[in-house]
């Protein structure tokens, strides 16, 4: 017994299936924990210089207008309510970067050779950037830089805040007065890594796109 034919539309074409949606780039959950992330460290930054201004390490402060509080004791509350944020938001990013390997594709493997390579390549205009998907290992290197920093402005913070309660912790910088260098450093670090960042989104505008809606 045959089997019956199926009618096609007028013009015997079959319709075209749409094509499957394909995966995004930047899933839904890493973007939510980087715009929490840049929400988090533009405030501890702002208001970590006007607690800064209160008892400088250098000779230099910075101006009030980039800072954010107010006061010493608006400045602190911003600081650590932002501290906060950074801190879960941050083992929220670690922790399904972990589980689902997303760390070690992303982020591995990664050499000083290589490095050297794709910035000698960066520097004369030579480094391609048509898989979004793909870090080069310059940007591996920048990106892992950026979370090691910010463990370390987390621990050095917090040995600043509690000196006596972390004693271990504050001995592990050398002191108080240890702490608060390395916590000056790190934040120097991770404002040169942030001015970096926002170049090299200039020069390549699709990666701001694939941020916001993960295509």
């Amino acid at each position: 017994m045959s089997q019956p034919t199926k009618s096609l539309p007028p013009g015997g074409v079959p319709p075209m299936r749409a094509p499957a949606r394909s995966d995004p780039v930047q899933p839904g959950w890493l973007r939510i924990t980087h715009w929490l992330n840049v929400l988090a460290v533009l405030a501890m930054l702002t208001s970590g210089w006007r607690i800064y201004n209160a008892s400088p390490i250098f000779g230099f402060r910075f101006p009030i207008e980039i800072t954010l509080g107010g006061w010493l004791g608006g400045a602190l509350r911003w600081h650590f309510a932002a501290m906060w944020l950074l801190v879960a938001n941050g083992v929220v990013y670690l922790l399904i970067n972990l589980a689902s390997a997303r760390f070690a594709r992303r982020f591995f493997p990664l050499t000083l050779r290589g490095v050297a390579r794709d910035a000698l390549a960066a520097l004369r205009g030579r480094l391609s950037h048509d898989d979004p998907r793909h870090y080069n290992q310059v940007q591996r290197a920048a990106y892992l830089f950026a979370v090691l920093d910010l463990m370390l402005l987390v621990a050095s913070g917090l040995a600043v805040w509690k000196p006596v309660q972390l004693g271990w912790l504050c001995a592990a910088f050398g002191g108080f007065q240890g702490a608060r260098l390395v916590h000056f450093v790190a934040m120097a670090g991770l404002t040169a890594f942030i001015a970096v960042h926002v170049a090299m989104v200039a020069l390549v505008p699709r990666t701001l796109r694939t941020m916001l809606t993960g295509r």
